[in-house]
């Protein structure tokens, strides 16, 4: 890995560092054709699919009950482990529920209700690897924000991972579905003889679950267009380089298409950085996967002549997660607005909003958060707005409503309001 200054990027290599592709483009074809086979065949084509994908016969779509039971079978420190993350997500998601209000405005009282969705969908990846956290992640906002019904899909496997499903289990998935990829969201938007149709579907997944939400949004809501992982560190000379190749190098490697970067204004720092990575990476149980995330041209670690540029850098990223390691970490925060999440300090690394601190790891990717953030309780309640006017304080905007209802050639409209004081 070389050292890149940020200031003598061409356009066309500028473009190739912060454009980062979802990858759901190619396969939108095959996944419309899956889509549409489980709209039209329901429990079977799940079934057909699970055999053709994760060559697994499944027998019972509905697991529901072994969730129910896994908790049981789990390692204590385990459980222990799981249930302590519950607690931290509920806890710093309560801080998160809106409560209605109402208050007068020149006479007339007007206000906001906050509604849970009815009936919410969630991806938890799985099948034989453990995902707990995500579980934790997209269950437990669901459950704070008052959804009554949380339907759970994860990847079938010839032994499901009792931790995936333990998880499931303690954080109060009502239903839970053994059946992964497109067709599982297929499933969760459309409904089959098993699996029920939902309102949204939210949680992370490969590219075939990304182009699926794509695909069946506009019949269903959703949370986000996930892509693969990615982290931006921005560091000073008084960052400690292993710290911060520590983070390029965990995000790596989840996904040999995930961006790890760094941004530092010290040229001793970026070459000790380099440096670090290239000692820690070969430790590492997943180097290979490591090395391709770090040799994408959206990864790399990057040399700006000021903070001002390096900041500048960041926001135009506008990354997953955000870290921040300099002499001033609040003062280099305030530069930056587009982050799906940020970790402040030396002491903060991304695993921690990963799995216990509290905050939600379903962020946006790709440039994304430059117009929205990760999943929270707000992306499981609905609002309205409510009216209540007198005739006093009807009459009190009887003349403006008229006269725009009739500038708009609308003449029902202000007749609605005339008729009232006739």
């Amino acid at each position: 890995m070389e050292v890149r200054s940020v200031g003598t990027l061409d356009p066309s290599e500028r473009q190739s560092v912060l454009n980062r592709d979802t990858g759901i483009d190619e396969i939108r074809p095959d996944v419309r054709e899956i889509v549409e086979t489980v709209r039209t065949d329901g429990d079977d084509a799940l079934r057909e699919f699970s055999r053709r994908f994760d060559g697994v016969e499944v027998e019972s779509l509905d697991i529901t009950a072994a969730a129910e039971r896994a908790a049981d079978s789990i390692d204590a420190a385990v459980r222990e482990a799981i249930e302590a993350a519950i607690d931290n997500v509920r806890t710093f998601h309560e801080r998160q529920v809106r409560t209605d209000w109402t208050d007068s405005f020149g006479g007339v009282t007007l206000g906001r209700q906050f509604r849970p969705i009815e009936r919410v969908g969630a991806y938890v990846p799985g099948g034989s690897a453990a995902y707990p956290s995500t579980a934790v992640m997209t269950v437990v906002p669901a459950k704070v924000a008052g959804v009554e019904e949380v339907a759970v899909v994860t990847p079938p496997a010839d032994e499901l991972n009792p931790v995936t499903l333990a998880a499931l289990g303690l954080t109060g998935a009502d239903e839970v579905y053994s059946v992964g990829g497109a067709q599982a969201i297929a499933g969760l938007a459309y409904g089959t003889e098993t699996v029920p149709a939902v309102e949204k579907i939210v949680g992370p997944g490969n590219r075939w679950v990304a182009a699926a939400k794509a695909e069946v949004r506009g019949d269903v809501a959703i949370d986000m267009i996930a892509g693969p992982t990615e982290v931006l560190v921005v560091a000073d000379e008084t960052a400690n380089p292993r710290f911060v190749a520590a983070e390029l190098v965990g995000q790596a490697e989840h996904d040999p298409h995930s961006s790890a970067v760094a941004v530092t204004t010290d040229r001793s720092l970026a070459r000790a950085i380099v440096e670090e990575i290239e000692r820690q990476v070969p430790n590492r149980d997943r180097a290979e996967i490591i090395r391709d995330a770090l040799a994408n041209d959206s990864s790399g670690v990057f040399l700006a002549d000021s903070m001002d540029e390096a900041t500048a850098f960041a926001e135009e990223y506008a990354v997953e997660h955000l870290v921040v390691m300099t002499d001033d970490d609040e003062a280099t925060l305030e530069r930056i607005d587009s982050a799906g999440s940020v970790f402040v300090g030396e002491y903060s690394p991304v695993a921690a909003g990963d799995y216990a601190s509290g905050t939600n790891h379903v962020l946006p990717t790709s440039t994304s958060a430059t117009t929205s953030g990760g999943l929270s309780v707000d992306s499981f309640v609905r609002s309205r707005t409510v009216q209540h006017l007198d005739r006093e304080s009807l009459d009190s905007i009887a003349d403006t409503i008229v006269t725009l209802a009739e500038l708009e050639g609308l003449e029902a409209h202000a007749e609605s309001v005339r008729t009232r004081f006739e």
